[in-house]
């Protein structure tokens, strides 16, 4: 299968996991199944989800990164929000992509905001990410050992792991069981 690996306008690759995780599951979606990516930025992942063929929906609090983003994916639906002012809708998306970042009060949303048997992809950093003396420091923005993975209990774990190389995060898609 070719790769749908892309770049974000200033050069970020997209975290192989991800894209990994969204080329395995286009063929077994719906045809007009859609995805979002919370905290998209400029929209790495979000490149690779449309590039696959998903409706696609972004959402990130900073104007000019969906902007950005807009310009070389005109189709994109961007939402220019505070996830902690404004809710994810409830069961609209088949995929959910969440990469480096953390807002706890989150998870339930994002548990809800996928429809029964959608998946979450999920990368972030974990509290080990401190010994590389890069990246965030803030208990707030890194994951304890196992939380991601406890975060979804109930959903079906599909792959997890947390590494400490290059980068320490957690990584994990888990599907949402059907009602």
């Amino acid at each position: 299968m070719r790769s749908i690996m892309a770049r974000d306008p200033v050069g970020d690759p997209p975290s192989a996991f991800v894209e990994r995780w969204i080329r395995q599951l286009r063929p077994i979606a719906a045809a007009r199944a859609r995805a979002m990516d919370v905290a998209m930025g400029r929209g790495r992942h979000t490149a690779l989800l449309a590039t696959a063929g998903y409706e696609t929906f972004g959402v990130d609090w900073n104007i000019e990164s969906l902007l950005t983003a807009r310009a070389s994916m005109p189709r994109l639906r961007a939402w220019c929000a505070d996830l902690a002012d404004y809710p994810l809708p409830h069961a609209q998306f088949d995929v959910i992509v969440v990469a480096r970042y953390l807002q706890r009060d989150l998870f339930t949303a994002l548990r809800e905001a996928v429809v029964p048997g959608g998946v979450v992809i999920y990368e972030t950093f974990t509290v080990e990410q401190r010994r590389h003396r890069r990246g965030p420091t803030s208990p707030d923005h890194l994951l304890e050992p196992g939380e991601l993975r406890a975060r979804f209990t109930g959903f079906e774990v599909l792959e997890y792991e947390e590494v400490l190389d290059p980068d320490a995060v957690a990584r994990m898609a888990a599907r949402r069981r059907p009602a």
